[in-house]
């Protein structure tokens, strides 16, 4: 069973759909690679201008799925794990096009690094963003502070509070937030409004934003 679905929903947008809602839509080693995977076709496809990415069911993501965390003794799945893990994120954030985030709910650990990882995020009133994980691991840090500035990104990492979907329009962390019902809708008019560009004109675009945030080609340094 597929863990992730690709859709076009309009011309020249691509939208991934995680579907571990019995899981949170917890990002195992099989859906990470499921993503990258797919990331990888759409930045070859002519026709595609922008990718938008939710979750299924009441939650955007839980982050990973810290079940596999268990077998870490094992080295040859620890290996796997980490490459799993720097592969999805160096995929995400240099992604050659814009990739918009629908937060339909709960963004948590790595679930909030894949929102933060996207061009843009639009999210519902049931949003909730933290990094509860800071209580017992490292915090991704490097594309939040990107994002929303050494302050918030210290507050937000160091203390793993929870910031509901009116704080993180406030703290610009989302640019809009609207009725779970109508969410996919307002993110595709968001869509449709990056698609008027030429691919050419938005690859140059997106390309400026990865080269002010200095993650191309360079050791990862989240």
């Amino acid at each position: 069973m597929a863990l992730l679905s690709v859709s076009t929903p309009a011309d020249g947008v691509a939208l991934l759909t995680l579907e571990r809602s019995d899981k949170k839509n917890a990002l195992s080693i099989a859906l990470r690679d499921e993503m990258s995977d797919a990331l990888d076709r759409l930045a070859d496809d002519e026709a595609l201008k922008v990718v938008v990415i939710t979750g299924a069911g009441d939650t955007f993501s839980a982050g990973f799925d810290l079940k596999e965390f268990d077998h870490l003794e094992d080295d040859a799945f620890a290996k796997k794990l980490w490459a799993s893990s720097d592969r999805w994120h160096r995929t995400l954030l240099e992604f050659p096009l814009p990739v918009i985030a629908a937060v339909n709910g709960a963004a948590l650990a790595g679930g909030f690094d894949l929102a933060v990882m996207c061009d843009i995020r639009i999210a519902s009133t049931a949003a909730r963003f933290a990094h509860p994980e800071q209580s017992f691991s490292d915090v991704v840090y490097g594309p939040a502070h990107d994002l929303l500035g050494g302050a918030v990104a210290r507050d937000l990492c160091m203390t793993g509070r929870v910031v509901d979907a009116e704080e993180a329009l406030s703290l610009r962390l989302v640019t809009r937030v609207v009725d779970p019902a109508q969410l996919i809708d307002e993110v595709l008019v968001t869509a449709a409004q990056i698609t008027r560009a030429p691919r050419d004109v938005l690859r140059r675009t997106k390309a400026k934003a990865i080269r002010r945030a200095a993650v191309a080609g360079a050791t990862l340094d989240l």
